[in-house]
């Protein structure tokens, strides 16, 4: 049977996300996000099936993650271009928490000073990530 989501990033982060929550299961998972299906977390992990976007926040929810992160994931297994290239012009770069959270500590350390990407510097932040 073709699953036609199987090869989007949100299939691939709803079944690594699900594995990080063991023990819970994802009867429990759909149940907090309010599925009636509890199989619906399966149909999103094998791509059989897209997350409709109303239900972002409380999938986001049940899988204890970002709901930002969710809902770009979301709008782009849509396939909603148009969609996309709005919401960017509108909000610009959509950050998550973590994120925030880095840009956070890039100020402290920097005194507030807005400091420029030297190779020096992407060198040093990508080897924190072994890239």
């Amino acid at each position: 049977m073709k699953r036609p989501y199987a090869d989007t990033e949100l299939a691939t982060f709803i079944a690594t996300r699900v594995l990080q929550l063991k023990p819970k299961s994802q009867i429990d998972i759909a149940r907090e996000a309010g599925f009636v299906n509890p199989n619906v977390i399966s149909m999103l992990k094998s791509g059989a099936t897209k997350l409709p976007l109303d239900r972002v926040l409380t999938l986001a929810d049940a899988l204890e993650c970002d709901p930002r992160r969710l809902f770009l994931l979301a709008v782009q297994q849509q396939g909603y271009e148009t969609e996309r290239t709005t919401i960017a012009e509108i909000f610009g770069t959509i950050v998550t928490a973590n994120e925030v959270k880095w840009l956070d500590e890039i100020r402290d350390a920097s005194k507030n000073t807005d400091p420029n990407l030297t190779s020096r510097s992407r060198t040093g932040l990508r080897a924190i990530f072994s890239k």
